[in-house]
């Protein structure tokens, strides 16, 4: 019997739908002719919590960390254990397997954890399906791999899952119990390998925004008169050791007495000038890729205002009805093998009930090959692409019409010319100095056609305008010349969808500039799947708010307090992105997973370190119930001899005493004396 583990339900009906009959539903199972179809809810395993090691973890204590197990266990989850032993049983009468779990680090490993656990030993072949429609899943089945092929990708899954566990489970409790030391009683700190980088990402760029002083600066632009028309140009200044005083280390321009000086020596005669340069440059903009998860919740966060969690529901939702390709997707390339389906996805796009798209569809080059199909830059998926199903866009949902849309759009435009402009650049000389203007003609919309509605990004202090007709060498004459007022502006606050960028594009936030070239071409941190679960999470937690119509982002007291208290290794994203560099090499066979999970031990144990010694500033003392009750235990009195703890009541072998709350650290201590401690009588 050949049995197929798939990563769900919807998955595993599918798969059966494709196997010949007859089709029978049973507990748990599909039977077929070709074979039985069985499923699991994700990961039906979970790792064991630091008390199912030993039942002495239940009570957090500095002493015991770092916690590392010696040997990883995991747990069946109660929630799908009857589904468990179903597969279980089936594995155990089965000859032949194929895993069937979603084509990615994640997938991988939930089904090789199960065949792991009942200790398999029957042959595994691997099925990878990036579209749940019928052709895509015969043709899939048609191509079984060895699933040990797939070795490295379930060793690099299991690193990320044991690196988030030491991580997790350790820090969380260090610098908790550092903050109860502190005297918050009731606050648990939540530490993570992504999630931590990640919020400090928005509480540094918060502190940016509150922190910034607006500075003026200045630009001059003067009109020129050509024989075919006045035009305007901006004066670009040369800076030498006379004049730099006047300019800020970006080169702009911020002394007004200088400015009117300038003016004045502008506005004296004569006012002959000179077209000193005119240079006509062609320009291509090639076809934007199709997307990944991440580009997808980029646009539809920026154009839709969805968040990503949304847009990720959307797309599997997409991909379930199988309109769709798999949605976790990390890749924006496409197997040239594909362009065979084009004209059948196009005709059927040209067929939706919409007038724009429907065009769009019809005038599509169905022979056109874009960069996008490019098999060296295919991973275990490609992108996110319509399947070859006809779309009825009416039995669709608002917000799943849009997002459907949005990635037909994206495919139409690999089968549409490159955009090309003609860039045209003139200085002008005037006074011995150099006045530039920029103008842009189109020649070829190409795939802009469908983008018109999208606003284009300029640099708003650079001045492009529409030129009259002149040459290199041509006279002209000044006219005028006048000074603007421009004012530097804040970063602008994360979105959700912004901070999804962040994270992808993690180099840039990187504080170690050798780090920021070797982490350019990274994945940066965290995954598709995760990386709007790990947002939602922060928000959940209350460590994140979300204001406005913009649904921008904003760090709580607690988030300050949390990534106040951490060392820079955890809350600048250098070490987690270097990680996921070397956890996508470990994929492709660089790396083991006993080295990474060694380093991961250290950096644990010398962050744990680092919790006992971390000052966090003394929390208020409150008056609601809970403090009233407990006001005995934790006093107001700020511990003397370290000036950062507070003073807790505690019991010994000689009765009760106050010691301080950052115990080991300080070992401060006082009789007590009606309840409060005997300052003048102090033991140490």
């Amino acid at each position: 019997m050949r049995l197929y583990i798939a990563e769900k339900p919807s998955m595993a009906r599918e798969i059966a739908n494709c196997l010949k009959g007859p089709y029978d539903k049973k507990n748990g199972y599909i039977t077929t002719s070709e074979g039985v179809v069985t499923w699991l809810f994700g990961h039906v395993l979970r790792a064991a919590e630091p008390e199912e090691y030993d039942e002495k973890y239940k009570k957090w204590n500095v002493f015991d960390l770092p916690i590392v197990p010696k040997d990883w266990k995991m747990i069946i989850d109660k929630k799908a254990s009857q589904q468990f032993y179903i597969v279980k049983q089936l594995i155990s009468e089965a000859d032949e397997i194929v895993h069937a779990g979603d084509p990615d680090r994640e997938g991988q490993l939930l089904v090789d954890e199960v065949l792991d656990y009942v200790g398999n030993k029957k042959p595994v072949k691997r099925i990878l399906l990036n579209a749940l429609d019928e052709k895509s899943i015969k043709s899939a089945n048609a191509d079984l791999r060895d699933n040990a092929d797939f070795f490295n990708l379930k060793q690099s899954a299991l690193a990320r899952s044991r690196a988030d566990w030491l991580i997790g489970m350790n820090l969380s409790r260090a610098y908790t119990l550092a903050a109860q030391r502190a005297g918050y009683r009731k606050l648990v700190l939540p530490i993570g390998r992504v999630k931590t980088p990640t919020l400090s990402l928005v509480v540094r760029r918060e502190r940016e925004i509150e922190n910034f002083v607006p500075m003026k600066y200045y630009l001059i632009r003067a009109d020129f008169k050509h024989e075919n028309g006045i035009f305007t140009a901006q004066w670009v200044p040369k800076i030498n050791k006379s004049n730099e005083k006047f300019f800020d280390d970006d080169k702009r321009l911020i002394d007004k007495n200088f400015v009117e000086e300038t003016l004045k020596t502008f506005e004296k005669a004569p006012h002959d000038g000179k077209i000193s340069s005119y240079e006509m440059k062609t320009k291509k903009e090639l076809q934007p890729l199709p997307f990944s998860l991440s580009a997808l919740q980029v646009m539809a966060g920026k154009q839709l205002g969805y968040a990503p969690q949304k847009v990720l529901n959307i797309a599997q939702s997409l991909y379930e009805k199988k309109l769709t390709s798999y949605p976790r997707s990390d890749c924006q390339f496409l197997p040239p093998n594909q362009l065979k389906d084009a004209k059948k996805i196009l005709d059927n796009l040209a067929k939706i009930k919409n007038q724009k798209f429907s065009s769009w569809a019809v005038n599509a080059n169905k022979s056109k090959k874009s960069r996008a199909w490019n098999q060296s830059k295919i991973t275990a998926h490609h992108a996110i692409i319509p399947t070859t199903k006809p779309s009825a866009l009416e039995s669709l949902s608002e917000m799943e019409r849009n997002i459907y849309l949005l990635i037909a759009r994206q495919y139409m435009a690999q089968f549409y010319p490159e955009y090309i402009y003609d860039e045209l650049t003139v200085n002008v000389k005037y006074k011995d100095e150099i006045f530039v203007v920029k103008d842009k003609v189109d020649k070829q919309t190409g795939w802009r056609e469908m983008y018109l509605n999208q606003p284009v990004v300029k640099n708003e202090d650079e001045l492009e305008m529409k030129l009259p007709k002149m040459n290199k060498g041509d006279t002209v004459e000044y006219t005028k010349a006048s000074s603007f007022d421009k004012e530097t502006k804040p970063p602008a606050r994360f979105t959700a969808a912004t901070l999804i960028q962040g994270m992808k594009n993690i180099h840039k936030y990187v504080k170690s500039d050798a780090a920021k070239k070797q982490l350019k071409d990274v994945y940066g941190i965290g995954t598709e799947a995760t990386r709007a679960t790990i947002i939602d999470d922060l928000i959940k937690r209350q460590f994140l708010t979300t204001t406005g119509k913009a649904k921008i982002l904003k760090p709580t007291e607690q988030a300050y307090l949390l990534v106040d208290a951490l060392p820079d290794e955890m809350t600048y994203p250098d070490s987690t992105a270097i990680w996921e560099d070397k956890l996508h090499s470990m994929s492709e066979g660089d790396g083991t997973l006993e080295d990474f999970l060694s380093g991961q031990v250290k950096f644990t144990s010398e962050l744990c370190e680092k919790a006992n010694q971390c000052k966090i500033k003394s929390a208020p003392i409150s008056e609601d119930a809970e403090d009233l009750k407990n006001k005995q235990t934790f006093s107001n009195i700020k511990c003397p001899l370290c000036n950062s703890g507070v003073m807790v009541k505690r019991s010994g072998r000689n009765g009760e005493f106050w010691g301080c709350s950052n115990y080991p650290r300080c070992r401060m201590t006082y009789n007590d004396k009606d309840g409060q401690p005997d300052i003048k009588q102090s033991q140490g």
